[in-house]
């Protein structure tokens, strides 16, 4: 088989990462540029990447996001990065821009032997007070949204194999 469709077909999403093990700076580069190559609307590039290697903000995150979520647990599930993704609401494809940007950092990193999932409410933390102070704090101005954050790490233990795909997914019209 085709090594990249490969990685489509076997990547699961890991809900449990080792917070200890943080990926070496060669491999989220690898993942982030991926994601950097991801198709946008008219080639407008609406999306913005943040990387978070920093303990404390991202702890921060995890608290913002399991605010939102009404717990207090960890919604990252103990990655130690975070990778999050914003779109320009100015640009209709704006949502669309940036899920394709999440789908590309996902792949990548099963290709380079990392574990992700995405994680929900980037929107509701960025659109809070402190959502936007933080944005304004890494220099991020305009009315961007939140798409999603993406766990990022080594797996605690390999994902489980995939569901079988339902009878009805595709439907060919020849």
């Amino acid at each position: 088989m085709n090594e990249t469709l490969n990685v489509l077909e076997t990547r699961r999403s890991v809900r449990g990462f080792d917070p200890e093990r943080m990926p070496s700076d060669e491999l989220i580069e690898q993942v982030v540029r991926a994601g950097e190559y991801a198709p946008t609307g008219r080639g407008m590039q609406s999306p913005r990447i943040v990387v978070v290697t920093n303990k404390a903000v991202r702890d921060k995150l995890s608290q913002l996001n399991a605010e939102v979520m009404g717990v207090e647990s960890d919604p990252f599930y103990g990655a130690p990065v975070i990778i999050l993704v914003l779109a320009d609401r100015a640009r209709p494809t704006y949502i669309y821009d940036g899920s394709l940007v999440m789908g590309n950092l996902m792949n990548a990193a099963h290709a380079v032997g990392l574990g992700s999932c995405w994680i929900h409410r980037a929107h509701e933390v960025f659109d809070s007070i402190e959502g936007k102070l933080l944005l304004a704090s890494w220099g991020i101005e305009g009315d961007y949204e939140g798409i999603g954050h993406v766990a990022l790490g080594y797996a605690l233990k390999e994902p489980a194999e995939a569901k079988p795909r339902k009878d009805d997914y595709t439907i060919w019209v020849k």
